[in-house]
């Protein structure tokens, strides 16, 4: 669903609720009007979900191509395996980026010490598509732990750079093409300008409310902010939003289930090599995987 522009926003997308069988998310991009912001071309919400004892995820092996998958928590712990051997546990305020580029396979599940005793899950599922001359590049996966990204403090706001450059802050996270990515918590009464430094810019309020440029929005809602414009962000009460953008990419993307490419060529081999179980295995997590959907 989409709400109408105002002079300091292009868009306002409210984000779907998506049951991921009996985990439920809110998918923001893509949107029917707005496939993308930047190179962002997927934007999951993930709870809050409170487990109890004996609960978790168990997102088997699943197969990605031609994209970075970028994982943020807020609350809880995911625990991270994918077929280049990498196994870590991600908490709040660190980051799992997983450059999938020719293949990769990987799952996302509770690790039994934490499902014993339950907890709350709360966090983003974003995707980040590659350049056409990176669509193809070796898979890697890196772990930035919460003290290795910059911070900056003032007046009520906390802003934690997750990636890329932006609000005088630099991310040491290395990104295929220009972007900015940020976690803000907004304490009552703080404020933060979004200055035009990309082409295409959004801010996500994950939690509470905020007011931007004269519009407010609510928690489950995107504004895409217009091109040029220089747009206060404010708090009237606790809040947290992620802001994103970049420049945009060359040319169109493709998104079919884990896949991305900017060529339908691309994406049907990535099908029949996953249904012909042409991906490298998962070490630590061989014996389930997500088969290819039927449509």
């Amino acid at each position: 669903m989409e709400q109408s522009a105002t002079p300091e926003i292009e868009r306002v997308i409210v984000g779907q609720l998506q049951d991921l069988g009996g985990f439920t998310v809110r998918r923001v991009l893509p949107a029917r009007a707005r496939r993308m912001v930047g190179p962002f071309i997927f934007f999951d919400h993930m709870g809050p979900k409170d487990f109890a004892p004996g609960e978790g995820i168990d997102v088997r092996p699943h197969p990605h191509i031609a994209l970075a998958t970028v994982t943020y928590l807020f609350e809880g712990e995911i625990f991270h395996r994918d077929s280049l051997g990498s196994a870590v546990a991600i908490r709040p305020g660190a980051l799992n980026w997983m450059t999938a580029g020719r293949g990769i396979v990987h799952s996302e599940r509770t690790r039994d010490a934490v499902r014993a005793s339950g907890g709350r899950l709360h966090g983003i599922q974003a995707w980040v598509a590659l350049p056409k001359a990176a669509e193809d590049c070796e898979p890697a996966f890196v772990h930035y732990p919460a003290d290795e990204l910059p911070v900056h403090r003032d007046e009520g706001l906390t802003l934690r750079l997750i990636a890329g450059a932006g609000f005088g802050l630099t991310s040491a996270v290395v990104t295929a093409s220009p972007l900015f990515y940020a976690d803000a918590v907004f304490a009552p009464g703080a404020q933060l300008l979004m200055q035009p430094d990309y082409a295409e810019r959004a801010v996500y309020v994950a939690e509470g409310s905020l007011d931007v440029g004269t519009t407010t929005l609510a928690a489950g809602e995107m504004a895409v902010l217009a091109a040029d414009a220089v747009v206060a962000v404010r708090a009237s009460a606790p809040a947290r939003a992620m802001l994103l953008g970049g420049e945009p990419l060359d040319g169109e993307r493709h998104i079919w289930w884990n896949f991305v490419a900017s060529s339908r060529e691309r994406i049907d081999r990535a099908k029949t090599d996953w249904a012909e179980g042409r991906f490298p295995k998962v070490p630590g997590d061989e014996d389930e995987f997500i088969p290819l959907p039927e449509s």
